[in-house]
C-alpha cells in the first residue's frame, strides 16, 4: 500500500495505519531537534492531533509520512517561537534590575511565580503585552482574538494577577 491516501470523507482508518507507520519517524525527527524527549513527545502528540483535525476538516492534501513531518516541523517552529518569546521577556525583566538589589530580585521572582500560577490564557496575554511589549492589537492578532476581547482578557488577567500577588503579600507578613 502506498503512503499517499486520497482526501476523502473517511480517512480515519488510513490515519490509524499511518500513525502506526509514522510515529517512530515523526518522534525521531522531533527528538533530534527539540532538545528534550519530553518536548518531542508533546510535539509528536500535537502533530498527530493536528493531523486528526485536518482529516476531519478534509484539508489533508496527501496523507503521507512526509506530510506528517511537515506538520511536525511547523509544531517545532511554533515551540521555538514560544520559547524565544518567553526567554526574551524574562531577559527584559532581568535587564531592568541590578543584581545587588535583593528586594527587586525578590519581587521579580515573586512576580514570575504568580505569573506561572495563572491560567495559560491570562499568562500568555500578560506576557505578550507587558514582558514582550506588544501593543493590544498585536496581542489580539497573535491570540486570534478581537482587540475588544483582548482588552477584556487583559483586564481579567491583571485582576487575577493582582489577587494572586496580594495573596502572597498576606503570606509574607
Amino acid at each position: 500500500m502506498s503512503d499517499a491516501q486520497p482526501a476523502g470523507p473517511d480517512q480515519g482508518p488510513a490515519l490509524l495505519h499511518m500513525y502506526d507507520r509514522a510515529l517512530p519517524q515523526v518522534y525521531g525527527y522531533l527528538c533530534a531537534r527539540a532538545g528534550s524527549p519530553v518536548v518531542a513527545e508533546d510535539l509528536t502528540a500535537d502533530t498527530f492531533l493536528a493531523a486528526v483535525q485536518a482529516v476531519q476538516r478534509g484539508t489533508v492534501p496527501d496523507l503521507t509520512v512526509a506530510w506528517l513531518i511537515s506538520v511536525a516541523r511547523h509544531k517545532l517552529v511554533d515551540h521555538w517561537r514560544r520559547q524565544a518569546r518567553e526567554t526574551s521577556g524574562l531577559r527584559l525583566v532581568d535587564n531592568d534590575v541590578q543584581e545587588d538589589d535583593f528586594d527587586a530580585r525578590f519581587e521579580r521572582t515573586r512576580a514570575r511565580a504568580v505569573l506561572a500560577r495563572l491560567g495559560p490564557h491570562h499568562r500568555s496575554a500578560l506576557t505578550l503585552r507587558y514582558l514582550d511589549g506588544l501593543s493590544v492589537p498585536e496581542v489580539a492578532e497573535l491570540l486570534g482574538r478581537t482587540v475588544h476581547a483582548t482588552e477584556a482578557l487583559l483586564v481579567r488577567a491583571r485582576n487575577a494577577f493582582r489577587a494572586l500577588y496580594a495573596e502572597g503579600t498576606a503570606d509574607d507578613d
